[in-house]
Formats: structure tokens, sequence, C-alpha cells
């Protein structure tokens, strides 16, 4: 059965401190890319529908912010103040509708959903990777294979109205309002909605409460409607909590354990690299038996020069000494979490392949007759809820009253004479 196609649109957050490391894989400012299947020899072919030009996203903020166009008024230094959204379809899906020029009229059109998502103005920048080699699908098509796949860094706005305070000199203006702001703030960007039926009407849950849609999950369903509606076609958003989504949630989750594991292996070996240096610094130590003259009376007299040096080798002794206790055990502590993280990535694995062999009959006969299996699983749906009423609505007997219980057993007591 050929694998089905899903388009995927999520949001990384990023703040003002940490945008920096993802800007230089977006833009492609690295000299190399060791953890990733990047072919430098294909940058070229990256295509940019938005760059804030030679500025850094950080120095394109500031130069908004300081033309008023948006505010971080209120924000925390470590606030989530950029929006990373990555668009996605199977690598598949693009080989099959022509590849490289098919996905740049694609992902041309994904940018102008992210812009009436976001607003034109609050796209700092807007990429499509086009360099990053497929492994499996070049082993499937006997030869190179890329990815197509679109980054947007965006600054998640809300309009924010400033009323007049009591503190203005007139009375008539308070509670009025003064102005529109554009606050940067990605939880009102990103608030949940409430679930409503067909008539309009608020959903509720078994508790009578309200349920309410995801944000993220809105996303997901507002991404593929424009793309369906723009003319592409050949792939599915997939049904909420259905099972082709719950697989790629696996598949998503072991990627990022092995980004996680890959991430702890570097640390262990930048740590391993400083606790080396501190190592050699501790042996020029040996310099101090050149350093000094016996005096007469047996003791050493030095200059004032290596007065300093000895002083400064003494310090960095101590501390070289208690930087690699340190390093030894976040090193073990590392290793540790890495055992770990290969334990679950080959758990997720086996997961997986369990949950895709149990759904398979499922999928076939949904590809086959979408119709039929539809209403199959609407009419189980409908009579669990029927189900779950009558639990739910079913009469509790009274409690009985201790003169009630008297009565039973004398008349037990009778019954047995």
């Amino acid at each position: 059965m050929a694998k089905q196609n899903f388009s995927v649109a999520r949001i990384e957050t990023r703040t003002r401190a940490t945008v920096g490391k993802f800007e230089r894989h977006i833009e492609r400012k690295n000299d190399s890319y060791e953890n990733m299947n990047v072919d430098l020899s294909r940058t070229p072919m990256n295509v940019s529908f938005k760059s804030c030009g030679e500025l850094t996203y950080n120095e394109h903020l500031d130069e908004m912010i300081a033309a008023g166009t948006v505010s971080l008024k209120g924000l925390k230094p470590d606030a989530t103040v950029f929006d990373e959204m990555i668009m996605d379809v199977n690598t598949d899906y693009f080989e099959q509708n022509g590849g490289y020029e098919y996905a740049c009229r694609f992902y041309e059109e994904a940018f102008h959903f992210a812009e009436k998502l976001y607003g034109k103005d609050n796209i700092v920048s807007a990429v499509m990777h086009a360099d990053e080699l497929n492994t499996a699908m070049t082993e499937k098509y006997g030869r190179p294979i890329y990815h197509y796949h679109l980054h947007i860094m965006a600054l998640p706005v809300v309009d924010k109205e400033v009323r007049w305070t009591k503190r203005c000199k007139d009375p008539e203006l308070v509670g009025k309002m003064k102005e529109v702001i554009h606050q940067v703030s990605h939880s009102k960007k990103w608030k949940s909605e409430k679930a409503l039926d067909e008539n309009g009407y608020p959903i509720l849950n078994s508790k009578g409460k309200q349920v309410y849609h995801a944000s993220y999950s809105i996303l997901q369903d507002k991404f593929y409607e424009h793309m369906q509606e723009a003319g592409f076609n050949g792939f599915s958003r997939g049904e909420r909590g259905s099972t082709a989504e719950n697989l790629a949630s696996l598949e998503f989750k072991i990627k990022k354990d092995k980004e996680k594991l890959s991430n702890l292996q570097e640390k262990i070996a930048g740590e391993q690299v400083r606790y080396e240096e501190n190592q050699n610094a501790f042996m020029t130590f040996n310099e101090i038996d050149n350093s000094g003259k016996k005096s007469f009376t047996g003791k050493y007299t030095v200059s004032a020069d290596d007065y300093e040096n000895l002083t400064t080798l003494a310090k960095q002794s101590y501390s070289a000494v208690s930087e690699a206790k340190k390093l030894q055990e976040e090193n073990r502590y590392l290793t540790r979490q890495i055992w770990s993280l290969q334990s679950e990535v080959s758990r997720l694995k086996t997961a997986l392949s369990e949950l895709t062999e149990k759904c398979r009959p499922y999928l076939e006969a949904l590809k086959a007759a979408p119709k039929a299996v539809k209403e199959f699983i609407d009419g189980i749906l409908e009579r669990f809820k029927k189900q779950e009423k009558s639990i739910l609505y079913e009469p509790i007997p009274a409690p009985k009253t201790q003169s009630q219980e008297r009565e039973k057993r004398s008349k037990n007591k009778n019954y047995e004479r």
C-alpha cells in the first residue's frame, strides 16, 4: 500500500537569546553541518521569499521597535518573541508532482498563507530549503532526493488597545481608547478557540464543560484548507486523533529524541575538551620549581613577577581541580541520559512498528471505501455516546436508614424460626 501524504504546520518558539542558533541554520550562515544531510553545493537553490537583508533577526526587530511598528513592553527578557513555523509535506509528494519546481510554487503559496496569518510586516524571514538530502527516498529512487520544506520566522503580534486612565487630566477621556499598539505576545496570538457544533452552539464534554480546539490544531486546519483552495491536492490533513496522526506523532518524537541524543553527545565532546585543557593547565605548574632563589637563611625569595605568576597558577590549580570534578560528574550524568534516550528511541520504534501493523487493515479499508468506514465508525461512536449517557444518568438508590436495617434483620430472624 502506498504511503499517504500529510501536510504539517508546526510552531517552535524562540527567544531573543536563542534565535541566533536557528537563524544560522535557516539562513545557511554556518560553514558546515556535521549532524544534518545538508548538501552545500545545492544551497543556492534555496528560495528566500522574505529576508531582512544584512541585518540579523534581532537587529531587524530592534529597527521595528525603534520605528514603533511593534512593542515588547511588559515582556520578560526570556519571553517568546519569535515564532518559527515549519511547513512540510512528505518528500514523496513533491517527487510525484514535479520535484523542485513544484515545491517552489507550493511553498510560495504557503508563504502567502503565513502572511495572512501574521501580517506581511511581521514576517522576518521565509526560506524554502532544497539542500537537505532525504536518505530514505534517495535509497528508494536510486538517485539524490531532497526534502523540501519551508521555515518562516515571524513575530506573533496582536493589537492591544491602550485606554486613558484616571490619571488623565481630562475626565471625559478616562476609559476611552488612547491608542492601539502592536504588542508581541505568543500566548495571545495562539489562544485556543471554543468548539462549536454545526448549528453554532458550544460543544460540551460529559461533565458539561466547554470543549476547546487547540490553537495548533486550528493552524493545521487553516493551512490544509488554504492549500486545497489554492489548487494543491494529493495530500491529507488527517483526522484528529486518527491512527495516521498518531503514527506521525511517534515518528516526530523519535526524530526529536534522536536530535536530543545528538546534542548530548556533542555536549559531552565539548566538556571533554574543556577537561583536557584544564588538565594541561594543571601540568604547567611544574614551572613552580624554577621560581625563586634560596637565601643563606634557608628561605626563598621571589621577584614581583614570579610572585604574581605563582599566585595565578595556584588559583588556576584550585579552579581546574574543582572544574574537573564537576565535568566528570556531568559527563557521567549525560552518559546515563544517552543510554536512557537510546532505550526510549528503540522502544518508540518498536511501538511504531506494532501500531503500523495493527492499523494496516483499517487504513486499507479506509482507502478502499472511505465513506462506508466513516459511517461504520460514526455508528460505533454514536452507540458509545448513548451508553455513556445512560450510565451517567442512571439513578443511584438512596442509602437505607438504621431503622430500615433493624426491621430487615427482625424479619429475617422471624423467618428462620
